[in-house]
């Protein structure tokens, strides 16, 4: 099933993380927006400078130091976030394969080039690549969390999961993996796990609004509305939470077959992303 008013969410893709793309997705709703999951694929991990005081935006900027020197990894890893925060992802991913091709063995080009290809939708390339954006005997906690971002995309939720579990094992509680962790669980559509291990991510100190709001949405995608308000309210204004929580109820009014164990697995379709 499409439904069409997922384009203009009063709030709930806005203004979560990332990663309520994806979740959108566990009602069966279908959605043009990034389907990123927090922390993972999204531009935060390299977020583009502002410009100082030229008035340029910053991927102009970006974009002449670029230029001036095409061979620069740290320039072309910098122009290439600039891009996806603008929306330009192909940009990105061509700006960035042509890095990977004149430094091979550059892991934070390879990082980079493989969360610019999840992030258009190119999941078979970008988990090759992300495979080799670290080793065996030096794992990148972060790299193993995009990986598991990117199965999770590609309906392989188990396997993403032994992904988080290996990140965790290198960074015991990080609130970024374990709300992956918890969102994967969604997908699943093992709510009560979901639940538990958000709530251990919106527990750490370091954790952020886009745990919360995550939690609010599995929360509420368990029926317990005012609940779901209630931890959302702790960001969000107090309007905005009231609205997200009156669309998700209308939501799971119309996927009836969410609680359902043996329901079909929930509709997932990036467009665009």
């Amino acid at each position: 099933m499409t439904c069409s008013v997922c384009f203009n969410l009063p709030g709930i893709v806005r203004r979560l993380a990332p990663a309520a793309a994806l979740a959108v997705a566990l009602a069966g709703c279908q959605t043009t927006q990034p389907m990123e999951v927090t922390g993972s694929i999204g531009t935060a991990q390299a977020a583009a400078p502002t410009s100082e005081g030229t008035g340029d935006r910053p991927t102009d900027v970006l974009g002449e130091r670029y230029r001036a020197d095409p061979r620069d990894p740290d320039a072309a890893i910098k122009y290439a976030a600039a891009l996806r925060a603008n929306g330009q992802r192909s940009q990105a991913v061509a700006v960035l394969e042509q890095a990977a091709l004149t430094h091979p063995k550059n892991l934070a080009v390879l990082g980079a080039y493989g969360r610019a290809l999840a992030d258009n939708g190119d999941y078979k390339q970008a988990l090759d690549v992300l495979n080799r954006a670290h080793t065996p005997d030096q794992p990148d906690w972060r790299i193993l969390s995009v990986q598991g971002a990117v199965l999770d995309q590609m309906g392989r939720h188990e396997e993403a999961q032994r992904y988080y579990a290996t990140a965790l094992r290198i960074v015991p509680d990080e609130p970024s993996v374990l709300s992956n962790l918890g969102l994967s669980y969604a997908l699943s559509k093992d709510l009560v796990r979901a639940e538990s291990t958000l709530r251990r991510a919106s527990a750490q100190g370091s954790s952020d609004a886009r745990v919360r709001q995550n939690l609010a949405l599995v929360v509420g995608l368990q029926g317990r509305f005012a609940e779901a308000e209630t931890i959302a309210r702790a960001d969000l204004p107090s309007d905005e939470a009231a609205a997200n929580v009156s669309y998700l109820r209308k939501m799971l009014a119309q996927q009836n077959g969410w609680k359902d164990p043996q329901a079909g697995k929930p509709s997932m379709r990036a467009q665009g992303t």
